[in-house]
């Protein structure tokens, strides 16, 4: 992510465009993904016009400077019409619900999180592309609305619970069986033990002339 550029005191105010509630779900993650969102629109010479300030965007003119601030405002307002319609990224996912990202990719496999569909974006100052599922700012302020982050942890407690439940059970199962295998094995063993005796015993009456 972009570092934040510093405001010039100097600059002068043109316009400003706070950010909703409905927009940015409380995360002050989704209010900076918005606002670098809408200044990739700007042409590269308008880019630095543009900053956020507590969830709000705010187009500055530095001193001295000639920039086009009518084409810059008119960009900006037209962005903000349907700002509430941008997908949410993964990073603004997990700051919004507050999970990890490995609940957030174990949900999306089971279909928890729907996806809204991917985007591809070059990594910065790399060839490589990266591609992520994004989701829809609706679907997400749902599961946000019902707590379902909770359900599904409590739900998914319950399931390991029960695998290592199953698995301490198969586990007690196979010792129970070796130790079946190994009973029958040492009572063979006794029994071949207790008839070579019996068998010495027989040899050595025979020698002193007992069964004569």
């Amino acid at each position: 992510m972009p570092a934040r550029r510093k405001i010039d005191p100097t600059s002068k105010l043109i316009a400003e465009w706070p950010l909703s509630p409905a927009a940015t779900l409380g995360s002050s993650m989704r209010a900076r993904g918005i606002f670098l969102e809408i200044r990739a629109r700007l042409p590269p010479a308008l880019r630095n016009l543009l900053h956020i300030e507590s969830r709000v965007l705010t187009l500055r003119l530095p001193e001295g400077s000639d920039a086009d601030v009518d084409a810059a405002t008119a960009i900006v307002s037209k962005a903000m019409q349907d700002i509430e319609d941008l997908p949410v990224i993964p990073r603004e996912v997990e700051d919004i619900l507050t999970i990890s990202s490995g609940e957030r990719h174990r949900w999306l496999k089971a279909g928890r999180l729907q996806s809204a569909g991917t985007r591809t974006v070059n990594l910065r100052g790399r060839a490589r592309k990266i591609t992520f599922h994004v989701f829809d700012r609706r679907h997400i302020e749902d599961v946000l609305d019902r707590d379902l982050v909770t359900v599904w942890r409590e739900h998914d407690a319950a399931t390991r619970a029960e695998n290592r439940r199953r698995a301490a059970a198969k586990a007690a199962f196979k010792r129970a069986q070796k130790r079946g295998r190994e009973a029958p094995h040492s009572a063979r063993n006794g029994r071949d033990e207790s008839s070579k005796a019996k068998l010495r015993g027989w040899d050595d009456s025979e020698s002193e002339g007992l069964l004569r």
